[in-house]
């Protein structure tokens, strides 16, 4: 095991402790949710850059509308006045995706503490604690294979993706709203970033759905860091994208 996953290892088993009066059979659980909230409020100045960057860009769409129709038939010229206008105005198309990124690191050491085998000395560690009756080890997978679907441990899963279909639902509002009132990059891949950004426009109102998938794959304490995160990115949004 890592130097670094050793490390979350004792913060998590700190953070239990610590909240063990409080939840005591699932403090393992309440300590990978506080875990998830320290580090988005960490990443929380990113994600405020990320707001004023879209704002930004945002306002930027009647100048780049106007650079498409002077360069329409010159996509090379139309890439390098794109670049330079975004460059002049210190506006990076990429600085919406840093928060998520910054947040990879955290996310696959988790994972990986919980995927790790039980402990050689006998000891099951954290992978021994559990959210109500599904071990913070599990996998949606374990509970089909095991015929709990619709037992305590399947009660833990539905619960969560309940949740989580509620926050990408709502998100696939908030998000087809705003790409709705964007006007559409023309060009398509001639135009390079543009093309890009036009791309991810449309994909954008799905993404929340993904969540879904990976809750339903991965252990279940790095199923609650991903839920955790959902439901703070979207509180989050709301309070910095009016």
């Amino acid at each position: 095991m890592s130097v670094l996953t050793h490390l979350l290892e004792h913060l998590v088993e700190q953070l239990a402790d610590l909240l063990q009066p409080l939840f005591h059979a699932c403090a393992a659980a309440a300590a990978i949710v506080l875990f998830t909230a320290l580090v988005r409020l960490l990443v929380h100045p990113l994600s405020r850059a990320a707001a004023r960057g879209q704002r930004a860009r945002a306002a930027l769409q009647p100048r780049i509308a106007e650079l498409r129709e002077r360069y329409r038939k010159d996509p090379r010229k139309l890439r390098q006045a794109l670049l330079e206008l975004h460059a002049a105005e210190k506006v990076s198309p990429l600085s919406g995706m840093l928060p998520s990124l910054c947040q990879l690191p955290a996310f696959f050491l988790l994972y990986r503490l919980f995927s790790r085998p039980a402990p050689g000395d006998g000891s099951d560690g954290l992978l021994g604690h559990r959210l109500f009756a599904a071990p913070l080890g599990g996998r949606w997978a374990d509970v089909l294979g095991d015929g709990q679907v619709f037992g305590a441990a399947g009660g833990v899963y539905w619960a969560l993706f309940a949740v989580v279909a509620l926050l990408a639902g709502f998100n696939y509002r908030r998000a087809r709203r705003s790409t709705e009132v964007l006007p559409a990059p023309e060009g398509g891949g001639a135009a390079g970033a543009g093309g890009a950004a036009g791309a991810v426009a449309k994909a954008l109102p799905f993404m929340s759905f993904f969540t879904l998938v990976t809750v339903a794959v991965v252990p279940l304490a790095a199923a609650l860091y991903v839920v955790t995160s959902t439901a703070w990115s979207t509180v989050e949004r709301v309070l910095l994208y009016r």
